[in-house]
């Protein structure tokens, strides 16, 4: 696996936010349009981004692509789950924390933001962390059904989340987000508004927008300041 990109702190770094690209992407595939975009507003962040190794993709019919864990289908069947691949990218991603931790920041001052496989990566990752994080982003994201007994196993304190879905996104439809909302609040006690926000964005497809970067950062403000 390639190393991390990484965009240091302008200031004293205090607070870190890890950036977990998505499926045949790579770490800087978001980094001139969101990253560049946030990063002057929060001069004690560090980013960290990621890069997936390339993998095998059954959706792309076995063509190696970066990928964080195998996909059969777009949208995702929900008996798919790559256990394997998955449980070692939630490593990666703990691994990253872990290594923040270390270095003395605040878990509550570590930040992951993900798009797509990337945002299921999140979830995933600091849903089954050992630390209370500040909280999560997910661009178009989703939680493996077969993935949430294992979440439900465990007890996780709840932390603050941004959910930002485009209304008409085919790869990863709204209903997967709403889904997945509604087991964070059914069975994660994500009862409370403060912890779990959802923005629905008219006619935005599988991508980023401007309106998202904005609405984050005033997210991340509230986290951060």
């Amino acid at each position: 696996m390639l190393a991390p990109d990484v965009v240091s702190a302008a200031q004293e770094h205090d607070a870190t936010v890890v950036f977990i690209h998505g499926l045949g992407q790579s770490n800087l595939t978001w980094k001139s349009d969101v990253v560049a975009a946030l990063a002057p507003k929060f001069p004690n962040v560090e980013w960290i981004l990621p890069n997936a190794p390339k993998r095998p993709v059954s959706y792309n019919d076995g063509m190696e692509r970066p990928s964080w864990f195998d996909i059969a289908h777009l949208p995702p069947y929900d008996d798919e789950y790559n256990k394997a691949a998955i449980t070692e990218s939630i490593s990666v991603v703990h691994h990253l924390i872990e290594t923040q931790v270390t270095a003395g920041i605040d878990p509550r001052r570590i930040i992951l933001i993900g798009f797509s496989q990337g945002a299921a990566l999140s979830l995933m990752a600091s849903l089954t962390s050992s630390y209370a994080l500040g909280g999560v982003v997910s661009f178009s994201g989703w939680i493996p059904p077969r993935f949430r007994q294992e979440a439900f196993s465990r007890e996780t304190s709840p932390y603050k989340i941004f959910w930002c879905h485009g209304d008409t996104d085919d790869e990863i439809p709204l209903s997967y987000g709403r889904d997945a909302i509604a087991f964070l609040k059914t069975r994660m006690n994500y009862s409370e508004p403060e912890t779990l926000q959802m923005s629905v964005y008219e006619g935005l497809s599988h991508t980023i927008n401007g309106e998202e970067v904005a609405d984050v950062g005033t997210w991340l403000s509230s986290i951060l300041s």
